[in-house]
Formats: C-alpha cells, sequence, structure tokens
C-alpha cells in the first residue's frame, strides 16, 4: 500500500504539470474553468490558495476540452506508463469534493466521514499534503477537501485540505450552506442515489404545489403568500405522513402503543415528513379535551421580512427549477403589458435590474419570453441598445451574458437526508437559545456601557 500511494502522489504530481504547463485550448479551458468556479468564493473566509487549488483539483476530472478530460488527454500524452498507472490514473475520475469530519486518526491516516452524505472513507496521504496539516487532524475537526480512490478500499487526498476546526452545530450549519452554495456539482458526489431522490423531491414538490393552488404560478400581497405557504407545507407533511401510513387523528399514545414504536422511533418518522423533533415533544406534551393528540403541526416556514412586505409577491414553480420567489416579477408583467412601456415609470431600470438579479434565473426570463415574445424583444431591444437582438436567437447568449446558467442546480425546495435535517434543526435551536440568554444578559446587566 504505501509504494501505491506514493507512486500516485507521483503521477498526481505528473498530472498537475502537464495541466498547468499546457498551452492552447487546454489553458483556455483552465482559465475559463477557474473563473467561472472561484467566483462563488468572492465572500467566503477562506485563506490562502485552498480555493484555488480545490477548484483546480476538481477541473482534473470535471474540466472538458472538447470531449475529453484533463485526464485522458494526460494519459494519451503518456504511452509509456504502465496499465497499473494508467488504471489508477483514470479512478481518479471518481474524486469529489466533500465536507467532512475526522471520526479517527490513526498512524497511517484518518477515518473520515462525509457530512454531505453519512459515508466514511480511510484516506491516506499521498505525499502532497505538509506534515503540519496532516498533524493537525485530531476527532471532530471539519475539513474542507478533495480525496480520490487508490484501492477499493482505500482513499488518498487528492490535494489541498482546508481544515475548519471543531464546529459547533450552527457553525457547521453555516458551513454545509457554504459547501451547497461553492461546490454545488459535489453536493452528492459519493451518493447518486442520494441526488436522484433530491431531483424527485423536486418534482414532487412541484406536483403537490400545483394541486394546491391550482397553478405553478400565483401572485399573492406577501404576507398571504406567506400564511398560504405555511398552509401548504402542512398540507405535504401530511401527506408525507398518508403515505406512510400514520393516521393523523390519533393520539401519539395510542399510535405507538398500537405500532409498538418508541417515541424516538416515532419521532424519526415525523421528521422524515418535515415535522420537527420539537414540535414533536410538544404534541407529547400537549392533551386537548377530547384526548387525541393531531400529528401534524404547522412546520416553521416564514419569508423574509422583505418578501412578507412586498405588494404583489410572485411564486412560480417547476419540476426542476424548484420554487422561485418574486417580488418584482409583476412589475415587469406590467411594463410588458403596458401599450408604452417606456411610459412606465423607472421601466430601464427595472429591466436592468431584473437583469441582473440573481433570483430572476435563467427559467423565469424564458417563462416571460414565452408569453410576452413580441414585447419582451422590443424592450431588451431598447433598454441594452442592441436593435438586431433577436429573442429566439440570442436570449441564451444574453441570459449568460448576466451569469445566469441555463441549467438548473438542485434547488432549496429538495428534500435533504434525514441527518442533516436533524442538524439543522438543532442548530436553529442552539441559536434561539443563545439569542434568549443574550437578551436575559441585557435586561440584567449593570447599567454600564461597555466600549
Amino acid at each position: 500500500m504505501e509504494k501505491t500511494l506514493e507512486r500516485a502522489g507521483v503521477l498526481k504530481q505528473k498530472l498537475l504539470d502537464f495541466v498547468l504547463e499546457a498551452e492552447g485550448d487546454l489553458a483556455i479551458s483552465l482559465e475559463t474553468y477557474c473563473a467561472e468556479h472561484l467566483s462563488r468564493f468572492a465572500k467566503s473566509h477562506y485563506q490562502g490558495n485552498g480555493p484555488t487549488d480545490l477548484v483546480v483539483d476538481r477541473f482534473l476530472s470535471a474540466g472538458r476540452i472538447g470531449d475529453k478530460t484533463p485526464l485522458q488527454l494526460f494519459l494519451e500524452s503518456a504511452p509509456e506508463l504502465e496499465e497499473r498507472d494508467r488504471n489508477l490514473v483514470m479512478s481518479w475520475q471518481q474524486s469529489f469534493t466533500g465536507l467532512f469530519c475526522v471520526v479517527r486518526v490513526s498512524p497511517d491516516g484518518v477515518e473520515l466521514r462525509n457530512w454531505m452524505t453519512a459515508k466514511h472513507y480511510n484516506v491516506k496521504s499521498n505525499g502532497l499534503q505538509s506534515p503540519e496539516q496532516l498533524a493537525r487532524l485530531k476527532e471532530e475537526e471539519i475539513v474542507l477537501t478533495r480525496i480520490a480512490p487508490v484501492t477499493p478500499t482505500d482513499w488518498m487526498f487528492s490535494n489541498a485540505l482546508i481544515l475548519l476546526g471543531k464546529l459547533g452545530k450552527p457553525k457547521l450549519a453555516v458551513a454545509i450552506g457554504n459547501f451547497k452554495q461553492q461546490f454545488e456539482e459535489d453536493l452528492y458526489g459519493d451518493a447518486p442515489e442520494l441526488l436522484e431522490e433530491a431531483w424527485n423531491s423536486v418534482e414532487q414538490y412541484h406536483r403537490e404545489f400545483v394541486d394546491f393552488f391550482g397553478s405553478s404560478e400565483v401572485t399573492l400581497p406577501g404576507y398571504q403568500a406567506n400564511q398560504k405557504l405555511k398552509a401548504f407545507q402542512e398540507v405535504m407533511a401530511e401527506h408525507r405522513l398518508a403515505a406512510m401510513g400514520i393516521n393523523g387523528t390519533e393520539s401519539f399514545e395510542a399510535l405507538a402503543e398500537e405500532a409498538g414504536v418508541s417515541k424516538a422511533e416515532i419521532t424519526e418518522v415525523a421528521a422524515s415528513a418535515g415535522v420537527g423533533k420539537a414540535a414533536v415533544d410538544e404534541l407529547f406534551k400537549s392533551r386537548p379535551p377530547d384526548g387525541k393528540t393531531p400529528l401534524m403541526a404547522p412546520p416553521q416556514v416564514d419569508l423574509p421580512d422583505r418578501l412578507k412586505k412586498a405588494e404583489a409577491l410572485t411564486i412560480l414553480t417547476h419540476p426542476r427549477w424548484g420554487q422561485m420567489l418574486l417580488p418584482t416579477y409583476h412589475r415587469i408583467e406590467k411594463l410588458l403589458e403596458a401599450e408604452d412601456w417606456q411610459s412606465v415609470e423607472n421601466g430601464k431600470n427595472l429591466v436592468l435590474q431584473s437583469l441582473e438579479d440573481a433570483e430572476m434565473n435563467a427559467y423565469v426570463w424564458k417563462h416571460l419570453a414565452e408569453q410576452y415574445p413580441i414585447q419582451l424583444e422590443a424592450v431588451l431591444k431598447a433598454v441594452l441598445d442592441r436593435p438586431h437582438f433577436n429573442l429566439s436567437q440570442d436570449l441564451d447568449k444574453l441570459l449568460q451574458e448576466f451569469r445566469k446558467p441555463l441549467s438548473p442546480k438542485l434547488p432549496e425546495t429538495a428534500s435533504v437526508p434525514l441527518h442533516l435535517h436533524t442538524l439543522f434543526q438543532d442548530a436553529v435551536k442552539e441559536v434561539h437559545k443563545s439569542q434568549s440568554k443574550q437578551k436575559v444578559k441585557q435586561k440584567t446587566g449593570t447599567g454600564f456601557k461597555i466600549r
């Protein structure tokens, strides 16, 4: 194993040198790939070259030069490599970025758990990591890194390690949220079955939304939209439990007795349906006059204040793009429906701001293009001062120009594994608890102002 690891380190360095020293199409592809992916780290707190190393490392297996990856081009450039070496290099196509927790440290490596999928890996150094970083790996340390296979049971650190320390649940939840934004392609990099399930849940959400609201597009005052979404989430949770054969009118106690299961098991089932442990605990405690305790409690769904205060909030859903909450969509519609759009106050600024707005994604613009093709083309021609703009031919290029991906990423309406759902709930509870203690301290303070 030691010889294989040592050889893996040598081959990995040769691969990196080949890519970084390349010219022509490979160099252009690397530059374009890094520019696109490193923009996601604009507001990150990561220091040093860590993000760049991770992006370059991902390019080795995910980049494309024509129909080939850098790994394939490297092997074509090195016909002298033995079959064993070639197989090892090609296995790195399975490399992935993960947010890991150190489970155990041993003299020859570490056991890592991928926080996104709960899968475990035996990981070793290939000699490219600094001894100082490796020495800092302790149990419960959170590590952002890429790993690559070496044998069917062993993996190696592919390149950079970003050590985040031992994080409490709130900070860990934030780290996971950052990971979802910055490494969306690797969200379930080692669990395609979870990714498929997540996409299926987006389609299911869309179907249930249409059933509940009667349409995939709804416009309501913000506060009404907030109330309706809460009611919708409750109905969704009821459907989940009904599909599991659970009677929502029965008390928890009766349900437990009949099924021969514990409160903990019922809590886990409820959590998978969107009902938090705190809500379940509350339901166990409460005893209404009829002696029955409803299984369902309204989920903690609440829109941000800016959306609740919106005069008209449009909600769009799609089986792939998920749910979009758009406070200015109705104004764009009014502009496109006007006899003279230039008479609309601040109309030009509204269009330009909407093009810059990340919430107005590619699907939203294509939806508008379907409904108002002639009007939208005329407006974009004038606003952008592009008299030859053709909506059917140029819209995709325009969307890419304004950094709007043409294919959807996994949306927020997707389900998450139960262990992540539980973590986020616990994180929220800890934050609330901390805020409550802070308020108590403020109320019972000495009256002195601390500068």
